[in-house]
């Protein structure tokens, strides 16, 4: 995922200064005004692709247009849910979630990192592809909070689908955020990746193993059951039947499933 909404480095490392149970709280207290839609209507979809176009082209990632709008056919293809999460009914971010298993193997980062994801496919693990994050330039600088409230929903979406894997497909420059934030550990280095200019690596977390620690360190991580099945009872894309099975408890995975080959055995801490 070409992240971004993380364009403000310096500003988004000194989050890793303050107390976590502080900066948790802002963040829970965001998403209390934060207004999380599926964009199921031409109307959301087009507002989301200029907000794409816009955030895209700040960071140089793409080339000008004249439609000034960013979509690519993985907006239409696998299991696939497209967010806007509106702030005081303001569009202020967006993210794409594939859901990526044996039985739906279309998803962006396999396309690029293909030698390095479908044998894991093949060994019948599900992977969460989150692609497409972007956030309004001045409501990002006004909430830090907004990119953690927006990759969320991935973690989200891990619980819902007993997920084994957390993507996040970035440039070199915000990987050391996604560490932080979210342990992601580097799988592959960056490589030309479709439509965008600047090339992309490839991070991973094998989410069982990170679950606990996450629902510690971050008291806005936790989802309900309802929560789950609001935003991802159904697919968005022309998939009718999702084989998938959501989880059916409101708490964290608790069973520890075997760590893959590219996650290190020994999980440093989230605050590493």
């Amino acid at each position: 995922m070409a992240s971004v909404a993380l364009s403000h480095q310096s500003r988004l490392g000194k989050i890793e200064g303050e107390d976590a149970g502080t900066f948790s709280d802002g963040v829970a207290k965001l998403l209390g005004r934060i207004d999380c839609r599926r964009a199921d209507t031409a109307e959301e979809r087009e507002a989301i692709f200029r907000l794409r176009y816009q955030a895209y082209r700040r960071e140089g990632a793409i080339t000008a247009n004249a439609s000034e709008t960013f979509s690519d056919p993985f907006d239409d293809i696998g299991l696939v849910y497209l967010f806007g999460l509106y702030l005081d009914n303001e569009l202020a971010s967006s993210i794409r979630i594939h859901v990526g298993s044996k039985e739906h193997p279309q998803f962006p980062s396999l396309e690029a990192f293909s030698d390095v994801l479908q044998p894991h496919l093949d060994a019948g693990k599900v992977i969460i592809d989150p692609t497409r994050f972007v956030s309004d330039e001045r409501l990002s600088r006004l909430h830090r909070g907004l990119p953690y409230a927006t990759l969320r929903l991935s973690m989200v979406a891990a619980e819902h689908f007993h997920a084994d894997y957390v993507l996040a497909a970035v440039r070199a420059e915000h990987q050391a955020f996604y560490r932080r934030a979210f342990n992601q550990q580097v799988i592959c280095e960056p490589r030309p990746y479709p439509q965008l200019i600047k090339p992309i690596g490839l991070m991973a977390v094998h989410y069982p193993s990170l679950v606990d620690q996450l629902w510690q360190r971050y008291s806005f991580i936790p989802s309900t059951v309802s929560e789950r099945r609001r935003l991802f009872e159904r697919p968005q894309g022309p998939i009718a039947d999702a084989t998938l099975q959501p989880a059916d408890t409101s708490g964290p995975a608790r069973t520890q499933r075997a760590l893959p080959p590219f996650v290190e055995d020994s999980t440093p801490s989230l605050a590493g």
